[in-house]
């Protein structure tokens, strides 16, 4: 069967590619940009690949824009929308930090409720939540990233729950360290804070993303599947062959003591040593 599909942030990354198979298999696809200037872009990269989708201007965090789905019945809703803020958590500016949640957190949750309520009365839907291996680890300078992740898996995890019952499906993607350009540009997002540079704790010319990065078909294959019903799974940490990885530091927390000495963490290390895109092997 053929379903609606609204795909937020769908004006790069993840979220472009994903409309753009997702309309070429037919589907009545609604694809969410963040500015007026994407939506050109977005139809001109349809018509070139010969597919056909609605492109609408959906900045998550304006009520303004989630208010044009309240009377319009989604039959799955991608929360795909999101920024990354990269910096210690002692450096980066409140008005950064907020945007952070307002964006990859407040926004998404606020427009699932308008879309779901509608889903509630219908009987059934979907909604996936494009959400991070950061959502249930944490690395260096990825502390205000990983923690809007973590809520992002919070409300995830509380939807499942409430909403069996009306015969809507919640799912997760958590993507690993995918050369996209997302995680190096977290790492220069410093260039546009409004602090004093001398008060920072640490040198952020000197700093790039600590992980090589893979190749994002993965993400494009599964997201797909999970939309389209080919994947019933709730979470789907990626690439496949990272998760004993990710349970690895997962585990290792429950273990951990606090630090002694002067010792520096290996992957505060390697963000000195790494250069930037960094490509997996």
């Amino acid at each position: 069967m053929m379903s609606t599909i609204l795909i937020t942030g769908a004006g790069t990354g993840f979220g472009k590619e994903i409309a753009l198979r997702l309309a070429a298999q037919g589907h009545e696809v609604v694809a969410g940009v963040e500015i007026i200037a994407q939506v050109t872009a977005l139809r001109e990269a349809a018509a070139e690949r010969g597919v056909e989708l609605e492109v609408v201007k959906l900045d998550v965090t304006d009520a303004g824009d989630r208010a044009q789905f309240a009377d319009r019945d989604i039959d799955v809703l991608v929360n795909n929308a999101g920024v990354s803020e990269g910096g210690s958590t002692l450096d980066i500016p409140a008005a950064r930090l907020e945007r952070q949640f307002d964006v990859n957190v407040l926004g998404p949750v606020l427009l699932t409720q308008i879309v779901g309520r509608r889903m509630v009365r219908r009987g059934s839907g979907k909604i996936v939540f494009m959400s991070s291996v950061a959502g249930l680890t944490t690395d260096p300078f990825t502390g205000a990233y990983s923690a809007s992740k973590h809520a992002v898996e919070a409300f995830a995890d509380a939807l499942h729950q409430e909403l069996a019952e009306f015969g809507i499906q919640v799912a997760t993607i958590n993507p690993g360290p995918f050369l996209t350009g997302f995680n190096d540009t977290m790492f220069e997002t410093w260039k546009e804070w409004r602090d004093d540079p001398s008060t920072r704790v640490f040198d952020y010319e000197e700093l790039a993303f600590p992980h090589e990065q893979f190749d994002p078909e993965p993400v494009f294959e599964t997201t797909v599947a999970v939309v389209t019903g080919e994947d019933t799974a709730y979470r789907h940490v990626l690439p496949i062959d990272t998760v004993d990885a990710t349970w690895k530091q997962m585990d290792e927390v429950w273990a951990r003591h606090q630090n002694e000495g002067r010792e520096r963490a290996p992957l505060v290390q390697k963000a000195y040593d790494i250069e930037p895109a960094t490509p997996a092997e």
